[in-house]
């Protein structure tokens, strides 16, 4: 069983739900140390967001395994004063407009869907076909390293922030010391 729980996006997350969570993980193991935190946006330039038409690109599986709505590609598009953003649909090609027809819950946001060669090539085309100012990546990973994007692009990820104490470095070193 797990010494330590980590609550993410508390920030965000309806506080009864928070509530509900803390519960559950005590039921399952009470002397369980609890750790909170929230999960800040990064985004190298902001400022490139504002006023664009964008292109949300966000994790696949979250969209569509996941069925999520969106992520964090789509919250910064809107922080940050996306004047639009665009539908992949119409330039959706292959297995991309498969995933679409699939999971029809995933609206207006791209699912980054690259498993093999052909699929990754089909995101790219899929991509590089849309009418768009900028290409918002809400991905784990930075797709610019695996794709090449014809337009300007802007990364979006999340870091943890842990609230208040013990923190998850607290809990390590009581767990294992420090290394010399």
């Amino acid at each position: 069983m797990a010494d330590c729980f980590v609550i993410n996006k508390v920030d965000t997350a309806d506080a009864e739900a928070v509530i509900k969570v803390r519960e559950s993980l005590r039921k399952l193991n009470p002397t369980a140390v609890q750790i909170e935190g929230a999960s800040p946006l990064f985004v190298d330039d902001p400022d490139a967001i504002f006023g664009k038409r964008v292109l949300v690109v966000e994790d696949g599986p979250t969209l569509t395994h996941g069925e999520m709505a969106y992520g964090a590609g789509y919250v910064a598009a809107r922080r940050f004063g996306a004047k639009e953003i665009v539908d992949p649909r119409p330039f959706a090609v292959g297995s991309i407009a498969k995933t679409f027809e699939k999971y029809p819950t995933t609206g207006a946001i791209l699912p980054a869907m690259g498993y093999g060669d052909k699929q990754t090539k089909e995101l790219e085309e899929t991509i590089n076909k849309a009418d768009v100012d900028l290409v918002v990546i809400g991905t784990p990973i930075d797709l610019s390293r695996v794709i090449k994007i014809n337009k300007p692009s802007q990364r979006v990820r999340y870091e943890l922030q842990e609230i208040g104490q013990p923190t998850l470095t607290d809990v390590l070193m009581k767990k294992f010391g420090r290394k010399k």
